[in-house]
């Protein structure tokens, strides 16, 4: 990435991860516009002079454009508005010209207008100054997708906020595009992770069993269907877990271990089961961690959770094999996200990845247990060679 000063006199040609962060750390207002950063711990991204407290930078993600943070799953700070600065790189600004002009035009159409409408690459290059080829090369180095699939995710996203408001299937996918049900529900399971009417609900009519015990990481919730472990977290307050499953579930209804009513009747057992393999597991007892998983997902997300099951006990891979290995070379922040965004600890074993030096990066439940499940990881795998 290039970065120019506002007089247009100093030039950062190779502007790696450590000059963001030092941009970033010293509130570099010539930055501004060059870049944003998002915390992946707070789901807010900011511009580089940004006054609010600086975050660790292991939690940090930096993209090009604002639209490619959000497309991310980022809110913009509300304190130093990133998306409100002008941006500095003239094809950058095309990019952006054009991401606007796609929001606006869901914005303001729907279902069949919008369908029958649909902007074509031609139509946007135009609007944009560049040929289609240029503008197709730029938007997918800028915010790594198409400008199709940004409208269609767009779309999704709509959608999606319009749901979780209490809107209906039929008015939300109409407000979001979507030409006819048929049309939305043949991208939903890939893009959903379940059908519409589940997403909306935000797992009404689900039961979830959980348990909280001590384990070698601090407190362990373990959450289940009949189905899988939905939710796995680990704190050191009872009260910040069963809050974090209630955030992630807000409608379903959870039932702590030894409560009467199951599902099936014998999910409880079930469940202690799985908290027992996951706790021989931390010890060190049970290096083959094989469980089912219940989960909301992409199918991004999904493919990045099945590469990181793949990875054998006691290593590591760098973000950039993760993406490479799912055929996605230039999809890190993608992968950083996804790993981010894991649900299920330890099941999915997000902690193997590091950064491409071997460094430890940003993990949910923090830096300090992700050292020791690689310390003791790294230790059995050892001691097993041995034998």
């Amino acid at each position: 990435m290039t970065v120019r000063s506002k007089s247009g006199s100093r030039t950062w040609r190779k502007f790696d991860r450590c000059s963001l962060w030092q941009a970033v750390k010293s509130r570099n207002r010539q930055a501004d516009g060059a870049f944003v950063f998002a915390v992946s711990s707070t789901g807010i991204y900011c511009k580089p002079s940004c006054p609010a407290r600086r975050p660790h930078p292991a939690n940090v993600l930096y993209f090009r454009l604002p639209q490619a943070a959000e497309r991310e799953g980022f809110r913009p700070c509300r304190r130093c508005k990133p998306s409100s600065v002008p941006l500095r790189d003239p094809r950058l600004e095309a990019v952006a010209q054009v991401c606007r002009l796609i929001d606006s035009r869901i914005a303001s159409a729907s279902g069949e207008a919008c369908e029958g409408e649909r902007l074509t690459l031609s139509a946007l290059s135009a609007a944009a100054g560049m040929s289609p080829d240029q503008l197709d090369r730029a938007f997918r180095k800028t915010v790594g997708i198409t400008p199709r699939q940004y409208a269609d995710a767009q779309r999704m996203r709509r959608l999606k906020s319009r749901l979780k408001k209490g809107d209906d299937v039929t008015t939300a996918l109409y407000d979001a595009g979507f030409g006819s049900s048929s049309r939305l529900y043949e991208r939903a399971p890939s893009q959903l992770g379940m059908t519409p009417a589940v997403y909306g609900r935000g797992g009404h009519g689900m039961i979830l069993h959980y348990a909280i015990v001590d384990s070698p990481l601090g407190r362990l919730l373990v959450a289940a269907t009949h189905r899988g472990v939905s939710a796995l977290y680990l704190s050191d307050s009872d009260a910040e877990l069963t809050a974090a499953l209630r955030k992630e579930y807000p409608r379903a209804e959870l039932l702590p271990d030894g409560a009467s009513r199951t599902a099936s009747g014998q999910l409880p057992r079930q469940l202690r089961r799985w908290v027992t393999d996951i706790l021989k597991h931390l010890r060190g007892r049970e290096p083959n961690l094989d469980l089912p998983t219940d989960v909301r997902a992409t199918a991004f997300q999904r493919r990045v959770w099945e590469e990181l099951r793949k990875i054998p006990y006691g290593a590591t891979r760098s973000y950039s094999d993760v993406a490479r290995s799912i055929g996605k070379p230039s999809a890190v922040r993608a992968v950083a996200r996804a790993c981010a965004t894991n649900p299920v600890a330890v099941v999915v074993p997000c902690h193997r990845v590091v950064s491409k030096d071997g460094q430890l990066t940003g993990y949910r439940w923090g830096t300090d247990r992700k050292r020791e499940l690689l310390k003791k990881e790294s230790e059995v795998a050892a001691k097993r060679a041995r034998r």
